[in-house]
């Protein structure tokens, strides 16, 4: 093999193992999130299961990329999903901080309890997220790995078997990084509760992400083809999702630290 391209497929998966980490992480805050109400039995079996959702999607949607590069649908209804459990976890946080301020202000000593999911509801929404995800994940991986020089004279799923060695690599990678994150992120938010504001734009933010995808489609074609994977666009997306991630922890910091001297 040419080292140049030997060299090439190194730095790519460098890349991907960065990428599909990060987005791992996103994925852990949500499934993290999703099962804080459960008791702590249940929060590891639904973990236990969130997280075989996660693998066995992740790699669906790896054999099944150039389907669904192809089926914009697809992508917009993990879009579409993504924005709904933000939009509605934002809506309902905020619903729940008036009640209880209102509350207060009657002078009502009975604290509000958040109504959560049960056990198999919670599991099914932590694995509609899982699919999500899992297309966002390889979407963003396929648009790097097609970048690199064909390896041998064969393809899986569609793609170059060289290629998709990249991809699978970078994508077990990524669940290695969400199986030691998901259960941190838990004990994270125990301390800090605020951060689930912040995990849950870092979704919407997603869910803005496969927007893009989907409107940069060639069958839809309302933005420029190209504009997801521009350079322009892959800094703002990523400058934000970190001010975000950033700017949640500094907040949860400071109200802990509130909380603490009160």
């Amino acid at each position: 093999m040419d080292l140049a391209i030997l060299l090439e497929y190194g730095w790519v998966l460098l890349v991907l193992v960065g990428l599909e980490g990060l987005l791992a992480a996103d994925n852990a805050v949500v499934m993290a999130v999703m099962v804080k109400h459960l008791p702590k039995a249940q929060q590891k079996k639904a973990l236990f299961y969130g997280l075989i959702g996660a693998f066995v999607f992740r790699f669906a949607a790896l054999f099944m990329i150039t389907i669904l590069v192809n089926i914009w649908q697809v992508q917009a209804i993990g879009a579409a999903y993504l924005l709904f459990i933000s939009f509605k976890h934002i809506y309902d946080q905020r619903k729940h901080k008036e009640q209880e301020e209102k509350r207060l202000e009657t002078g009502n000593t009975e604290k509000l309890e958040k109504k959560g999911s049960s056990f198999w509801v919670t599991v099914l929404k932590v694995e509609l997220a899982d699919i999500a995800f899992a297309i966002d994940s390889m979407l963003a991986a396929v648009a790097i790995a097609v970048t690199l020089p064909h390896l041998g004279n064969f393809d899986i799923g569609g793609i170059n078997a060289g290629q998709f060695s990249v991809m699978f690599l970078g994508g077990v990678m990524g669940l290695v990084i969400m199986r030691f994150a998901a259960h941190k992120f838990v004990r994270l938010l125990e301390k800090m509760p605020s951060l689930e504001t912040a995990a849950f734009l870092v979704v919407g933010w997603v869910g803005v992400k496969l927007t893009v995808m989907v409107l940069a489609h060639p069958k839809v074609a309302i933005l420029d083809e190209h504009f997801p994977h521009s350079t322009g666009w892959t800094i703002v997306f990523w400058t934000v999702l970190l001010g975000i991630a950033i700017g949640g922890y500094l907040i949860g910091l400071k109200q802990n630290k509130k909380e603490q001297s009160a």
